[in-house]
C-alpha cells in the first residue's frame, strides 16, 4: 500500500512511501552466521524494550533517544530489505519503506518537512521504518553553507536526528556506503549489522530456496553445489539468474509438461548477471578515469599556458629594457 506524503506548497506530484505488510520471515532469507547472530541480538534488543525502558523504569531517567535504530550494512543484495520485512513481521507490524528520491523535493524546505510527515505516518501505523539507501539522506553535513542545496541538506540531517530524539519506535537505516553517515548518528544507532557476501555453503542454500519444493522441474543435471563454487554471488544475483534460468527453460521448443530447468539455463543465467554487474563497474571505472584524464590534461595545458605567458612577457621585458638601454646610450653620445 503506498501513501503519499503532504502536497507541500500545493505543487508538483505527491510523494508516496511504501506502507506494506510483512510476508517473508527469517526463513526466507539465508545469511552468514555472523550476520544471523547480530541480528538475533538487534531482535532481542526490540523484544527486551518493555522490559527495560517501562518496567524498569530507564524510560523515565532516559526520557529521550528511546528509538531503536539499527544500521544495516553491506553489499546489495545480500538481504538487508528481507531482513527488515522479517522483523517487521516477527514484531507483527507494517513495514514503511522510505527511498530519499520519494522525499527530496525540488522545493526549498519541502524535504526536511516531508522527514517528519515520514515519522508521524510511522507513528500513526505502529510501523517499523525502513529508510533504504540511507546514506543519502543521513550523509555528512557540510561544513560550507555557501549554497542553497547545502544549506537544506544540513537541515534535512538535523531534523532526522532530533525525529530519532522523540521516536519510540524500530528505525532500520539500509545502505552500502555506511562510511558516508553523519558522525552524530554513530550514538543514536543501537546496533551496526554488517551484510557479508554469502560464502559457498550459503550460496548453496540460496540457490535451493529460489526454487519451489514442488512445483519447479528441474532436469537431474541441476548441481546447485557446482553453482556456488563457480560463481561468487549475492543472494539478489542468484534470484536474477534463476528467474532468467526459468524463462529461458520456459521458451525452449516443446509442449510444456516436457520443459524443464536444465543446469546449462542456470548458467546461463548467472553469467549473464555476472557480465550485467560487471559492466555496470567497468563503465563506471571508465567514466572516473576518463574524468582523471580530462583532469590532467587540463592541468598540463593549463601550466602550458602559464609558461607560455611568462616567456612572453620575459622576452616582452626583455625587449623594452634593450630599447631603454639603446636610447640612454645614444643620448649619452649627443651630448
Amino acid at each position: 500500500m503506498a501513501f503519499a506524503l503532504p502536497n507541500l506548497f500545493g505543487t508538483g506530484a505527491r510523494r508516496t512511501v511504501d506502507s506494506i505488510e510483512p510476508r517473508r520471515t527469517f526463513d526466507d532469507v539465508i545469511l552468514p552466521l555472523s550476520t544471523r547472530r547480530a541480528l538475533d541480538q538487534a531482535l532481542v534488543q526490540v523484544t527486551s524494550y518493555d522490559l527495560v525502558f517501562n518496567r524498569w523504569g530507564l524510560g523515565e531517567k532516559h526520557p529521550s533517544g528511546l528509538a531503536l535504530a539499527f544500521n544495516f550494512a553491506g553489499p546489495s543484495g545480500t538481504g538487508k530489505t528481507i531482513c527488515a520485512e522479517a522483523i517487521a513481521h516477527t514484531l507483527g507490524r507494517r513495514l514503511l519503506i522510505v527511498r530519499y528520491a520519494e522525499l527530496e523535493s525540488m522545493w526549498m524546505g519541502e524535504t526536511p518537512k516531508n522527514v517528519a510527515a515520514v515519522f508521524r505516518l510511522a507513528r500513526e501505523q505502529r510501523a517499523v521504518l525502513l529508510f533504504d539507501e540511507a546514506d543519502a539522506i543521513a550523509s555528512r553535513r557540510s561544513t560550507s553553507v555557501e549554497q542553497g542545496f547545502q544549506r537544506e541538506g544540513n537541515l534535512v540531517v538535523n531534523v532526522l536526528l532530533q525525529e530519532l530524539e522523540s521516536f519510540t519506535g524500530v528505525v532500520i537505516f539500509a545502505t552500502n556506503l555506511a562510511a558516508n553517515f553523519d558522525p552524530a548518528f554513530e550514538r543514536r544507532i543501537r546496533s551496526h549489522v554488517l551484510f557479508e557476501m554469502p560464502g559457498i555453503g550459503e550460496r548453496e542454500q540460496i540457490w535451493r530456496v529460489q526454487m519451489h519444493p514442488t512445483r519447479t522441474p528441474l532436469a537431474p543435471d541441476v548441481d546447485f553445489r557446482q553453482l556456488a563454487e563457480s560463481y561468487e554471488a549475492s543472494g539478489g544475483d542468484i534470484r536474477n539468474a534463476v528467474l532468467k534460468a526459468a524463462l529461458a527453460a520456459a521458451a525452449e521448443p516443446g509442449p510444456d509438461s516436457a520443459k524443464v530447468i536444465e543446469q546449462r539455463h542456470l548458467q546461463e543465467g548467472i553469467r549473464e548477471v555476472m557480465a550485467a554487474r560487471r559492466v555496470m563497474r567497468q563503465s563506471l571505472f571508465d567514466a572516473a578515469e576518463a574524468l582523471s584524464r580530462d583532469r590532467t590534461l587540463d592541468a598540463i595545458l593549463s601550466i602550458e599556458r602559464s609558461v607560455s605567458r611568462r616567456t612572453t612577457l620575459a622576452g616582452l621585458a626583455a625587449g623594452i629594457a634593450f630599447l631603454l638601454a639603446l636610447a640612454a646610450l645614444v643620448t649619452a653620445l649627443l651630448r
